[in-house]
């Protein structure tokens, strides 16, 4: 009798081990309310700068529609997009011209009548002020007025997330609690301790751990995403443990002990209350 009940004490406390989590392995910003006593300045530049394969949307308005013509011409294959009422980045209106381009492999924007623009490393707004000053040389346009956006900015995210996907960005402005939210956040299989983040500049390859229950995820450098980054977030093992066949077994044998315990302890009470008799 007494082995019996101790084999049940011990798958008890097995099952209970597998299917325990702590609460400070699934609580986000622990700490956040000493971090936060005071305002916390934000030193991180979010702003993406552009690298080769980005595809940017580029509009010039001026005065004079009519000097906007020469931007009216088709591209190199691979720089850019064709231009033009029937492109499906181009477009001509009254005040300007809006048209789609590709950096090069070796960070240069090809656009009509202004020839290659190094624009690598540069934000949009820097790319911005190269095209309108390369516009101001060729005297084209005395005063132009050029808008850059990115258009196919977007972040990969793997791993123990309820949807895994790609996650377009839609502003320069995106955290890595922005992309994880797209993805229904991370699953209760996701170890929140381990989320890494993978970046690409100028042809090298940095990794960052990040970690979502600490309050100083906020100044990672990896706290706001850049284009193309791929995020994983790791599976935790012990959950994994306890969605095992295994697992299941032990659970189930558990059970199945703990039942012949409960069974044998009632008749070895009856007995016992015959015998007294």
């Amino acid at each position: 009798m007494k082995k019996i009940i101790s084999m049940t004490f011990v798958a008890a406390a097995v099952v209970c081990l597998c299917s325990c989590v702590s609460s400070k392995k699934i609580i986000y910003f622990q700490h956040s309310d000493v971090m936060f006593e005071e305002a916390q300045q934000i030193l991180q530049k979010y702003e993406m700068r552009l690298q080769p394969a980005d595809q940017v949307l580029i509009k010039v308005t001026c005065d004079n529609p009519e000097l906007l013509e020469v931007f009216n011409l088709d591209v190199t294959m691979g720089s850019g997009n064709r231009t033009g009422n029937t492109s499906s980045y181009g477009q001509t209106g009254s005040l300007g011209s809006i048209y789609g381009y590709t950096v090069d492999n070796n960070g240069n924007l090809t656009l009509p009548m202004l020839g290659s623009i190094y624009v690598r490393n540069m934000t949009c707004e820097e790319s911005a002020v190269a095209i309108e000053n390369r516009i101001k040389e060729r005297n084209i346009i005395k005063e132009p007025d050029v808008t850059v956006r990115l258009l196919n900015a977007r972040v990969a995210v793997l791993g123990a997330v309820k949807s895994p996907h790609v996650v377009s960005l839609t502003s320069e402005r995106n955290t890595v609690l922005d992309v994880l939210s797209q993805c229904g956040d991370v699953s209760d299989q996701a170890l929140r301790q381990n989320v890494t983040l993978y970046r690409e500049v100028n042809g090298m390859r940095t990794m960052y751990h990040l970690d979502l229950t600490q309050a100083d995820i906020f100044e990672s450098p990896a706290f706001y995403v850049q284009q193309n980054d791929l995020i994983y977030v790791q599976p935790n093992k012990s959950q994994n443990v306890r969605s095992s066949a295994f697992s299941t077994f032990l659970g189930v044998a558990g059970s199945v002990i703990s039942a012949l315990a409960s069974v044998t302890a009632l008749a070895i009470s009856i007995v016992n209350l015959t015998t007294k008799k």
